[in-house]
């Protein structure tokens, strides 16, 4: 078994890697846990766990102390080699070792130098499961050793000269840190023109008058024997070419200096580094660092670049006025050749410095602890770089393994340990070591080989207290071997957390990526392996998020006012919470003017500094929030008048409490723009199922800024808010956080399932298939059961997909089915559906009803009885019985029936007889019955015949009056079209009508039936007669046809015969040939007549005088057709005849010449009723063809009658 450090399945915010940390204590490089109880019977090999560093400088004037430490079970013991050799403290009196530890402690502060330990120190830590080693520790007194002393000379040199001046400090252990100063101890000024090298020197670029002085002193600081040493001061005097005279300069024409040119201005040349190229070696990791000094006149500029590529940007650095060039952290990419550019305005120079990188061994991978159980395999990798490649070299317990021990379950290869079906002696620290010429690297991994069952370090019973929305981190810290394996478990009787909703680390840990109020509970961690098994409990509760639900808001207030500020909190009441004011970031004023009251910040008699940014701080134990809002004060200005609007839309729409159906949402309100807002409605969206599409979800009080909502499964919620005032409603709010609900299996069953066959031999199951929003998550399906209802088989079941009909064939005809459709999904099944029943296809009925009876109601009604078929030869739900019905000739039964028109009746259901009705009387009728299912109608029974009994006849067909006389009338009549029976006789009834249209005596006439043809005699003359005309029955008086006629005056002439009416019209006929005898209707001609004659007067002057008149317009317009009179309809005058004045009937006239009258024909005429209009008007209302005294004759179809005199007539005959 390995143990090591493994990936983690998922990254963690960096606030979490503390926990983490703590939590991987078990995996790290010590690998085996210090826990106390752990270790008091864990054997383990030893571990170097301190040591002094490999470059070990000590301080000549204390005690010498190496440190080595270590752990192990049991403890181990220590040993120390000296320069390679065995190194015996029990036979040096100054040498001590820690109990209990290997550290060295080398008393010299009594007796004894420094320099006599100066050497090569090893430490071992050895048990009976190994040996772990040191570092080679090389111990060096530091040294800090004084200037030689020296004859420094003044020096004196000429305005704009370069100077050098020269430190060379002492050689010292570590090297010392240079600087300059004066006497004064104050460090000298420097610039591009005067600065310092890395080697300690004080260049000067060009000198000037002010830089002579006589205390230039270079100090070097011993940073390890906190000291510092000085050289001796170095004087330098500038002088001008002017300051010199003749005797002067002849003195001095011997020496090099005054021998040389007078002082000008020059281009530049390197101080240093010499020549056109140099060379750089630095290690990988180190500071590289590049000089460039250059003299000149002016000062030159320096610049850097790099040949073949750019400076790094995070890692380069300028020092020294841009002289000096650092790359920290360098690296072999960094080597190359670097140019340093000197310019000044007389030219420029360069000078290019090849730089190497070398490395000293760094880890790619460092070997690692293994802890296995016997049988198990292993491996131990040791992997490191350098420049050039170091070499990798394997040790065992100390010893190299080339002479070490043998181990059959060891393999070496390279920088590899293979370990195969180890035992408890394959029990070893192995050290690996990686040297070049820059250097080694030394790492102890031990291989240790037990047999322990699972140990829960992690205490029990631990509470973690986590904020909801945030992720919770359960620690479960274990250790065994085999390496165990950890489950979590979530309650009494839970399963194990899986990986879908639950991160679970490979050190333990169990994490939930966002904690939710169900998470609360208690979590049993199970670590297991095949030695046994361990758990712990753990408990996590959920606490609501503090949350800011009205934050401040910025104000814009006058000097002097009053200004509130308010911060409403909403947090886990089992939380304690603090609420801070800051103005600015920082405490808030102590100024009484200042008010903190509870979730109020209330600033009195506001300045000119109380603006700024004022922020609610709002802390729990667990999490904190804060919100800001300005302050701006400005001067007094008028109020303004208030304005009055729908508020303004909510905002920040929060949720918070993420359950699997329900969430809360809560926001915060805009401006209610100076109406209250009285409630306010949330609307969500489906974005997974009806994008786009809002639906209302509740409405809450205007003084709510949160409310619980009900969710259901796999829905991906949005919501906004609208606010309501009396004014109207806002806007909505921007949309919320999308909140995708946890699918869940069906709440419902799919409705109005039914069961019906298509054909005989299925079964046809329908249903209502549930809609996206209640699928209540992804797959949806319907498992689709059924059995015969009256039979033992069990349940057939199939599941489809999201359809709405499944067809069962083979079925038998007709049989009762139990039907159930259930939904389901990925999540599982919904609530067992209710059983419903249908049943399998029909076919047609095989039988026909018997004993078909007819009883003979009357003569247009007969019931008809019969006896059901029984129920299995329906075959089918029963819809009822069809009676067919058809009036028959006797003795034709059997003739052709194409012919034939047939008439059905349906009785619905069960029904046993029924009635026809509407039948025919003296008629022979055949009837058939057939029973209906929902296929179709089955065998017709055999034709049962009846006859129907006599019953009134019908009218007669017609009715003429022909040959009118002075006293007599000849009618005339057809049979009637339906006798429905044997005529017996016919009935004519008639009286006559006088002036004043009373009826007189009415006479009653029977006339036999063979008779199509009657004459009247011993009539008055011109007298108009109403006939009424009927057949007669054994069953009794058929309709009547009515008729009326007009005797004529004398027998020269015919006589005016009436239209042929039917019923009340007759009478108001003679109303309307007497209508010129009113007295009203004279009057009213009469004004008439008298208003057409004025008009005929001013048209008669008008035409006169050359003009036209509208009414001759329309004369000439209208030909003699519009003289003509007009039919009945359109308003024709009285149909009279006059004996004064006979004149041809008008085309008007409804009767034809003949006088027959049509049964069909109207029964009214306006004219009977004295509505009719006794002239013809134009569109404009003016008699057309009346006044004009034309008057034409037209032939009348059949017999002629005379005209009757009307008012008209008479007014044409005035004009």
């Amino acid at each position: 078994m390995q143990l090591k450090r493994m990936p983690k399945k998922k990254r963690l915010p960096a606030g979490r890697v503390a926990l983490i940390l703590f939590l991987c204590q078990m995996i790290s490089a010590l690998e085996v846990p210090l826990d106390p109880k752990l270790l008091e019977d864990l054997v383990q090999p030893p571990t170097i766990t301190q040591q002094s560093p490999k470059d070990y400088i000590i301080d000549p004037r204390e005690n010498i102390v190496i440190q080595c430490e270590a752990k192990g079970k049991p403890p181990p013991s220590f040993s120390w080699t000296r320069n390679g050799t065995h190194f015996d403290i029990d036979k040096d009196p100054l040498v001590t070792m820690k109990p209990g530890s290997g550290t060295l402690t080398i008393n010299i502060m009594s007796e004894g130098k420094a320099e006599t330990y100066e050497g090569v120190y090893q430490c071992t830590a050895r048990n009976e499961r190994g040996a772990a080693i040191s570092n080679n520790i090389v111990v060096r007194p530091s040294r800090s050793p004084l200037w030689t002393k020296e004859k420094l000379e003044p020096i004196t040199l000429r305005n704009g000269q370069s100077l050098v001046l020269p430190c060379r400090p002492p050689l010292g252990l570590p090297p010392p840190i240079i600087f300059w100063m004066d006497n004064s101890f104050q460090r000298l000024p420097q610039s591009e023109r005067v600065s310092q090298g890395l080697n300690g020197d004080l260049y000067f670029s060009n000198v000037l008058p002010e830089d002579t002085r006589e205390d230039y002193i270079c100090y070097a600081r011993f940073n390890h024997t906190q000291t510092i040493q000085q050289k001796q001061p170095i004087s330098v005097k500038v002088i001008s070419v002017d300051e010199l005279n003749d005797t002067i300069a002849a003195n001095l024409s011997d020496t090099e200096f005054y021998s040389a040119k007078p002082n000008r201005e020059r281009p530049p040349t390197f101080l240093t580094p010499e020549g056109n190229t140099s060379n750089k070696e630095e290690l990988r990791g180190n500071v590289l660092s590049l000089e460039c000094i250059a003299e000149g006149l002016p000062t030159p500029v320096i610049y850097w670049i790099k040949e073949d590529g750019t400076l790094p940007t995070n890692r380069t650095f300028y020092r020294n006025f841009k002289k000096t060039l650092q790359i920290i952290q360098v690296s072999e990419a960094d080597s190359g050749n670097y140019q340093c550019i000197a310019k000044n305005a007389l030219g420029a120079i360069h000078h290019t410095i090849s730089v190497t990188v070398k490395a000293a061994p760094y880890w790619i991978l460092a070997p690692q602890n293994l802890v296995l159980s016997p049988g198990e395999d292993g491996t131990l990798i040791c992997r490191a770089n350098g420049n050039p490649k170091p070499r990798i070299s394997w040790l065992s317990n100390g010893v190299p393994i080339e002479i070490a021990p043998d181990d059959p379950s060891r393999k070496i290869d390279g920088d590899t340990i293979i370990f195969s079906n180890v035992q408890e002696r394959s029990s070893a620290v192995y050290q690996c070591n990686a040297s070049n010429e820059y250097g080694y690297l030394l790492a102890n991994a031990f291989v240790n080989v037990l047999a322990e069952p699972p140990r829960i370090l992690t205490s029990a019973n631990t509470l973690y207290q986590v904020i909801a929305n945030r992720p919770a981190l359960l620690d479960c810290a274990f250790f065994g071997s085999p390496l165990p394996t950890v489950e979590w478990f979530k309650g009494a009787k839970g399963s194990a957390l899986r990986d879908d909703i639950y991160v679970l680390h490979e050190n333990g840990t169990l994490e939930i990526p966002v904690a939710q109020k169900d998470s609360t509970g208690t979590y049993t961690c199970v670590a297991r392996n095949k030695l046994g098994m361990a758990k712990n409990e753990v408990h996590l509760e959920i606490k609501d998020p503090t949350r800011i639900i009205k934050q401040p808001e910025y104000a814009v207030v006058q000097r002097g006012s009053t200004v509130s500020f308010e911060c409403k909190v909403k947090h886990d009441h089992t939380l304690t919470l603090t609420i801070t004011w800051l103005k600015d970031n920082g405490e808030l004023p102590s100024d009484g003017r200042f008010t903190v009251d509870k979730d109020h910040l209330e600033v009195a008699d506001v300045r000119d500094s109380d603006g700024g940014a004022y922020t609610c701080v709002a802390n729990t134990t667990l999490d904190m929030v804060s919100a800001s809002a300005v302050l701006s004060v400005v001067a007094p200005t008028p109020t303004p008048a208030p304005i009055y609007d729908v508020p303004n839309p909510p905002f920040d729409l929060e949720l918070t409490d993420q359950l699997d159906k329900s969430v809360q949402l809560s926001w915060t309100p805009g401006d209610d723009n100076n109406s209250p807002i009285t409630e306010f409605i949330i609307e969500y969206e489906d974005a997974m199922h009806e994008a786009g599409l809002w639906h209302h979800q509740t409405e809450v009080s205007g003084m709510q800024t949160t409310a619980q909502l009900k969710l259901s499964p796999y829905v991906n919620y949005s919501f906004r808010v609208m606010a309501v005032n009396s004014l109207g409603r806002s806007l909505p709010s921007e949309p919320s956080e999308q909140y995708l609900t946890k699918a869940a299996e069906p709440d419902t069953n799919p409705t109005a399932v039914e069961g019906l066959g298509s054909e005989p031999d299925n079964l046809v199951i329908t249903w209502k298939p549930l809609n996206g929003f209640e699928s209540n998550g992804p797959g949806l399906q319907y498992k689709v059961s059924w059995r015969q209802k009256d039979g033992d088989d069990e349940w057939a079941s199939v599941v489809v997909a999201n359809v709405s009909k499944y067809i069962v064939s083979g079925t038998p005809t007709f049989v009762p089915y139990l039907i159930k459709v259930q939904a389901l999904n990925d999540v599982g099944f919904a609530p067992e559906p209710a059983v419903v029943m249908g049943h399998s296809g029909e076919d047609l009925p095989m039988v026909a009803p018997g004993n078909v009876r007819v009883n003979v109601v009357n003569s247009t009604l007969a019931e008809v009885h019969w006896d059901p078929v029984p129920l299995k030869s329906i075959r089918g739900h029963l819809q009822g019985y069809r009676i067919y019905y058809w009036k028959a000739q006797e003795g034709s039964l059997k003739r052709n029936r194409r012919h034939i028109e047939k008439k059905i009746l349906t009785f619905q259901d069960s029904k046993t007889h029924g009635m026809l009705p509407g039948l025919e009387p003296f008629s022979h009728y055949a009837l058939n019955v057939r029973v209906v299912n929902g296929k179709g109608e089955g065998p017709a029974s055999p034709d049962r015949v009846f006859n129907t009994p006599e019953g009134v006849p019908s009218a007669p067909s017609s009715l003429k009056i022909v040959n009118p006389t002075l006293d007599s009338l000849t009618l005339e009549w057809d049979p009637p079209s339906r006798p429905n029976g044997i005529l017996t006789e016919y009935t004519l009834k008639y009286q006559p009508i006088n002036s004043t249209h009373e009826l007189g005596p009415l006479v009653d006439l029977k006339i036999p039936a063979n008779k199509t043809r009657w004459t009247l005699k011993n009539l008055n003359f011109s007298t108009r007669y109403k006939f009424y005309f009927y057949a007669q029955t054994a069953a009794g008086s058929g309709s009547q046809i009515t008729e009326e006629a007009v005797t004529t005056v004398d027998e020269g002439k015919l006589a005016g015969i009436l239209p042929p009416d039917v019923g009340a019209g007759k009478a108001m006929a003679s109303r309307q040939v007497d209508i010129a005898t009113q007295g009203w209707f004279i009057g009213l001609m009469c004004a008439v007549a008298l208003l057409i004659l004025i008009l005929l007067i001013v048209c008669f002057i008008r035409r006169n005088k050359g003009g036209k008149y509208p009414v001759k317009e329309k004369e000439d317009a209208h030909a003699d057709p519009e003289i003509q009179p007009m039919k009945e309809d359109d308003g024709t005058f009285g149909e009279y005849s006059d004996a004064e004045d006979h004149k041809p009937l008008k085309k008007g006239s409804r009767t034809p010449s003949d006088r027959t009258v049509k049964k069909e024909d109207s029964d009214d005429s306006l004219v009977d009723y004295g509505e009719g209009v006794n002239g013809q008007f134009n569109e404009d209302g003016s008699f057309i063809g009346q006044y004009s005294g034309k008057k034409e004759k037209e032939p009348a179809e059949g017999n002629e009658s005379s005209e009757a005199p009307s008012p008209v007539n008479a007014m044409n005959s005035f004009v």
